[in-house]
Formats: C-alpha cells, structure tokens, sequence
C-alpha cells in the first residue's frame, strides 16, 4: 500500500482556517437570525387583528389603536449570538407591566383607576415563534448571497 506523504506546509492547507470559517459562521449566524426575527415579527403583527371588544382567552389580542402591532421589534445580540424578538412600549405612562401578562397571563394594573387585575393569557409572540421555528433549518440550509 503506497503511503501518502505531507510537509507541515501542505498539511496545513487541507484544514479549515479556523478564523475564517469562525467569522464566516459569525456573519452567517447574524443573518438567519435577522431573518427568523423578521419572520416572527411578521408572524406576530398579522396574528393581531383590528376589532372592537376583546379576544378570547387563547387568542392573540385584538388591535384597538395599533401601538402593540406597531411596536414589535428584533435585534440581534452579537454578544449572545442569539435574536431577541418582541413588543417594546415607549414613552411616558406606559410600564409594560401588561405584556408579559397579556402573552402568559397574570396580574397587572389598570392605568385608568390604579387597580389591580388579572389577565388571561392571550399569546402572539409564542405561536409566532412557534411557526417560524419550522423553517428555520431552511434559512440556515439556503445557499449564503
């Protein structure tokens, strides 16, 4: 059996440039995360309708004046390497204290009077997800552009 013989110079070219594929990963890691965060964003805005009264429990909440629609955003945090998607309430006397509940359910405080309330589960950000889970291996599968 002929045996196959390398110099450490010629080695070295048959192994991955660990720095160059680690920052082609990178890159490549920031935007199928970009993509999977407008994907859920997306998903979550259009699962909100515009109707008078309330949602049922189980059921996205319905849009009034549009702020929650409006206000879905995603970034990608380089640090963690992971996508943080969801609704951020700005300005003055908005707390937010009524977004976790309105996603898991459980208490908040009505702005109009102070008083404190229980609210039933009405999820968006969740099954958004959820559905946008099942293309991501597509995302990371397409041919990089």
């Amino acid at each position: 059996m002929p045996q196959i013989q390398f110099t450490l110079k010629s080695a070295r070219k048959m192994f991955f440039d660990r720095t160059k594929v680690r920052k082609q990963m990178e890159a490549r890691t920031g935007k199928v995360l970009a993509r999977f965060g407008a994907s859920v964003r997306k998903t979550a805005q259009e699962s909100i309708r515009k109707r008078k009264g309330t949602s049922q429990p189980g059921k996205p909440p319905f849009s009034h004046v549009g702020m929650l629609k409006k206000q879905i955003y995603f970034a990608f945090d380089s640090q963690s390497r992971s996508v943080v998607i969801g609704p951020v309430i700005f300005g003055a006397g908005h707390s937010g204290i009524a977004l976790p509940a309105l996603e898991k359910g459980g208490r908040s405080i009505r702005k109009t009077d102070g008083k404190r309330i229980n609210i039933q589960a009405r999820p968006f950000m969740g099954p958004a997800f959820e559905k946008e889970m099942t293309g991501l291996s597509n995302l990371w599968a397409e041919r990089p552009k």
